[in-house]
């Protein structure tokens, strides 16, 4: 990531968007450093400045540098999508990719994600699924969620769900979100963290209070 020096803000976004060939909407800046200098004078704001292909480059170039290292080869497909990207990998194994009940898939979706923040100093969602695991994962994910939501309508009793990353979790959020008389909850920390599929009773009526007896013999 390049940093750049100049008075104002504005002057930076120019100079980067003119170097990286973009529109001064497609960059993203963290402001380093400001000196207001004395009267005006030698005032300076420095500031690291990143568009959305930067991100991608330092991705496929990180991805490269993981598997060399452990020396696998692999099919990197990278979409971008609503600020942030997918990126699906598929290599000879796929399984060692995915690990037992997808943990190592998390894991490695974990560690590639924080890369990427520190990098750029901004929350940048990322998402790595293996040969479309994520989508059958999800899926199923949302045909458990109704069946589970269901059971807790008739029985109103509450299901907690086995822990699970954000991006499942937040599959399920987004399933239940506005079936009658459930709600679900995420709680647990780190690891622990998981979902709670809980039931909603319906609100009482409130009671119309009857004024007859106040008003006779007036």
């Amino acid at each position: 990531m390049t940093s750049y020096s100049a008075k104002t803000i504005e002057e930076i976004l120019e100079q980067a968007a003119e170097e990286k060939g973009c529109s001064v909407e497609d960059l993203s800046y963290t402001i380093l450093e400001e000196k207001d200098g004395v009267l005006g004078i030698g005032k300076s704001i420095t500031a690291n400045v990143f568009s959305m292909e930067d991100v991608k480059e330092f991705i496929f170039d990180y991805l490269g540098d993981f598997f060399t290292g452990i020396d696998l080869d692999i099919e990197v497909a990278l979409e971008e999508k609503n600020d942030g990207f997918i990126i699906n990998l598929n290599a000879d194994n796929n399984a060692v990719l995915i690990g037992k009940m997808g943990k190592t898939l998390s894991a490695f979706n974990t560690v590639v994600r924080a890369a990427v923040n520190a990098e750029f100093k901004k929350r940048i969602d990322v998402l790595i699924d293996v040969n479309h695991y994520k989508d059958e994962r999800y899926y199923k994910l949302r045909a458990m969620g109704k069946r589970i939501a269901k059971q807790v309508q008739r029985s109103h009793v509450n299901v907690e769900l086995d822990p699970m990353p954000n991006d499942e979790r937040k599959v399920i959020h987004q399933t239940l979100n506005d079936w009658h008389n459930i709600s679900t909850e995420s709680e647990g920390e780190g690891t622990n963290r998981h979902l709670v599929i809980k039931y909603v009773p319906d609100e009482e009526p409130e009671e119309i209070e009857d004024m007859s007896d106040d008003t006779m013999g007036e």
